[in-house]
């Protein structure tokens, strides 16, 4: 089940409104070099405070280095590894936490490392793959897998892959990746003028 539309309320443009967190990854279909080069290049043209591109990220390709693969697949939270160990890339996200200009502190780097990582979602949906970002995983287990500096800070993995049939995942995941999709009303999110006044139409 690789579509899933967001049921908005206003109309959105399509890939916004296409992009989604399946979980039905084919294991046995690779994702090719150019499919991610195009998403890393995806990401590298995300905003950035003083334009200095906080974001790092780590990829691993089982088709090209299963060994590697297998040691980022460790530090998946065990719910995640259950369907994410079909994923042929895996990708950390990591901000650095210092511009490269000064050395000073960037608080917005993860702001930033975010922007990026969601360029490289919409760029995946575009392509047709799945893509799947997940906060459960070990930060010391994968920013030693990483080789990550200590300024280098992990935020996400993400999970891309050719979408499969929804039969692929076991019951419990099933029944979530085809429950509808849902949002929190914008009025409880968003908000006109002052904290708590919910923004509306006219």
């Amino acid at each position: 089940m690789s579509e899933k539309p967001a049921p908005t309320t206003v109309p959105l443009a399509e890939l916004l409104a296409r992009r989604w967190s399946a979980r039905a990854i084919d294991a046995a279909q690779p994702v090719s070099r150019a499919d991610c080069m195009a998403l890393l290049e995806a990401a590298r043209w995300a905003p950035s405070c003083f334009g200095d591109q906080p974001w790092r990220f780590v990829v691993w390709d089982r088709f090209r280095d299963q060994e590697s693969w297998a040691q980022a697949s460790i530090a998946l939270a065990e719910g995640n590894r259950v369907w994410a160990n079909a994923a042929p890339v895996l990708i950390l996200v990591a901000a650095a936490g210092t511009f490269r200009q000064n050395g000073r502190d960037n608080r917005w780097a993860q702001y930033d490392s975010g922007a990026a990582a969601e360029n490289l979602c919409l760029q995946a949906t575009e392509l047709g793959l799945v893509v799947h970002q997940m906060g459960g995983f070990d930060v010391e287990i994968i920013a030693q897998v990483a080789g990550l500096p200590a300024e280098v800070r992990p935020m996400a993995m993400i999970a891309v892959g050719h979408p499969a049939p929804v039969e692929v995942l076991p019951e419990a995941l099933r029944e979530r990746e085809l429950a509808p999709r849902t949002r929190l009303p914008l009025a409880e999110l968003f908000f006109d003028g002052r904290y708590g006044l919910g923004f509306a139409a006219d």
